[in-house]
């Protein structure tokens, strides 16, 4: 696989499994660096693990930074740490950042709590916009610095009990477009809008979220199993889910496509990731 980030720094929210692990594989196989940020005790180990994998397998480093982006001081100090880790010669340079933290607390409107509200706002929205700034300063200056925001598909079809999921992650999208303008002379900013994916944050859903889910995968066409591709246990739990959910190597693979140096004309955009899921007109 040719390595078109070949000493490039990407820093990952999230980082430490589901599709923030997923990147960050993606990204060291092309040859990145990576700043793998995850906030739980819980988390470490997995955390660790990760790091060994990606060092090993791909010879980039990496740098297991634990803190969380909601606190006041979290995101700078996020970028501070990978400042300390990877300057080289006095210089130090963010060349991707991706937006990939995030949680659900789905809930009926009458059920709204809130600190549910808080809490969504907290890390869909308020943290990326200051870990982004705190990372402003090292962001280049020939617009090949990359910005990636995931949102959800929740944001374009009013999906049940996501008051707090999807009006968070609309707030993500909106700030995206804000900031394509200001930085447009040192990178693209843009977002993924992923539907279902095969995560734990998918799988962990009430029952009855479950049975709502049924049709973001019907009105996905790519979200049709096939025999000899998809597994025996995916393809028979897509029957009860209207399809299968996204592989993380797939939307990943959009990220990716994104980081490219051949995506530099595309910025303030919400980039479909759900399999047709949601179908628009840019």
């Amino acid at each position: 696989m040719s390595r078109p980030f070949e000493n490039k720094l990407a820093i990952i929210t999230g980082a430490s499994r589901g599709l923030g692990a997923e990147l960050a594989r993606h990204l060291a196989a092309k040859g990145a660096n990576i700043v793998i940020n995850y906030t739980s005790d819980a988390s470490t180990p997995i955390a660790r693990e990760l790091s060994s994998e990606i060092e090993k397998v791909h010879g980039v480093k990496t740098l297991l930074a634990q803190f969380d982006i909601t606190a006041v001081n979290g995101p700078e100090r996020l970028i501070q740490a990978a400042r300390a880790a990877f300057t080289k010669n006095d210089e130090f340079r963010i060349d991707i950042l991706i937006n990939n933290a995030g949680v659900v607390n789905p809930a009926p409107l009458g059920s709204v709590t809130l600190s549910d509200f808080d809490a969504t706002f907290q890390l869909n929205a308020r943290a990326p916009l200051f870990v982004l700034q705190a990372a402003l300063p090292f962001l280049p200056h020939d617009r090949s610095g990359r910005v990636i925001n995931v949102s959800s598909i929740t944001t374009s079809m009013g999906f049940w009990w996501q008051s707090c999921y999807a009006g968070t992650k609309g707030a993500l999208e909106s700030m995206t477009r804000v900031w394509a303008r200001e930085l447009g002379e040192r990178c693209t900013v843009n977002s993924i809008n992923p539907g279902a994916m095969a995560t734990g944050m998918y799988t962990g859903l009430p029952k009855v979220m479950l049975e709502k889910v049924w049709s973001l995968n019907y009105m996905a066409p790519l979200a049709a199993t096939r025999d000899g591709i998809d597994s025996q246990e995916t393809i028979e739990a897509a029957k009860d889910m209207g399809g299968r959910p996204a592989y993380l190597e797939e939307v990943a693979g959009i990220v990716g496509l994104l980081c490219m140096p051949e995506a530099g004309w595309i910025t303030g955009q919400v980039i479909g990731s759900n399999g047709g899921g949601v179908m628009t007109k840019g």
